[in-house]
């Protein structure tokens, strides 16, 4: 089958978004003759990867949005049955040096989350990854409240790598938005701004949406 192409409007990504709403990652996979990892557990990107496939995503590791044309991010949010969020959410990496001059407004953050598509996904543990059903997925854009709490959370912990303060952040900080290392080992290292301002090696770090702003987000929407 051929690979889907990119959306050319929001309408077509939302009617293709509706098509798979009730479907599981399995029959999807086998209706477009995507590849199933046998063991999911070292694929863990697997589900992202076949959303992206079938909606037309067409960024791959660019740094723009998923649906370039349409300036969209698209977000799977893996949910269980209670319908809450069972995990943090990517945002994009954290840059670790030349912040001088810095700021939210221009930062990767702001870029990523001006226009999302949450896709919930019911990923129970006890459901197999194939047999995980995609939910009613919805386009979100956050308001100034929502803006102001994602600054916030930026500039507080930008600041402290800034200052080379980094291993003072941990996922306690940030109201609404955490730093954690991201890294496939921890071989994978990275420059970064050191306590006296000289650079020094650490692991690469992301920016993750806490649960409960993801969790107020899909209220709003489903109970709004």
């Amino acid at each position: 089958m051929q690979r889907p192409s990119p959306p050319a409007t929001i309408n077509e990504l939302m009617q293709r978004v509706n098509d798979i709403a009730g479907v599981t990652l399995g029959e999807l996979a086998a209706q477009y003759q995507f590849k199933t990892p046998e063991h999911l557990l070292k694929e863990k990107g697997w589900p992202g990867q076949l959303l992206e496939y079938v909606l037309g995503a067409s960024a791959g590791s660019k740094p723009v949005p998923d649906f370039e044309l349409l300036g969209i991010e698209l977000k799977s949010l893996p949910i269980g049955f209670n319908g809450k969020p069972l995990e943090t959410t990517y945002v994009t990496t954290v840059p670790l040096t030349g912040l001088t001059g810095a700021t939210f407004h221009d930062s990767n953050v702001k870029k990523k989350l001006a226009h999302v598509l949450w896709l919930p996904v019911l990923a129970e543990r006890a459901l197999q990854p194939i047999d995980r059903i995609i939910g009613s997925g919805f386009l979100w854009q956050p308001n100034t409240y929502q803006i102001n709490q994602l600054q916030r959370d930026w500039e507080e912990q930008i600041e402290l790598i800034a200052l080379g303060k980094i291993e003072q952040i941990s996922g306690h900080l940030g109201e609404v938005m955490q730093i954690r290392p991201k890294a496939a080992n921890s071989k994978a290292l990275t420059d970064v701004i050191g306590p006296h301002g000289k650079l020094t090696k650490t692991l690469p770090r992301g920016f993750y949406l806490k649960t409960k702003f993801t969790q107020q987000i899909l209220t709003e929407h489903f109970q709004g």
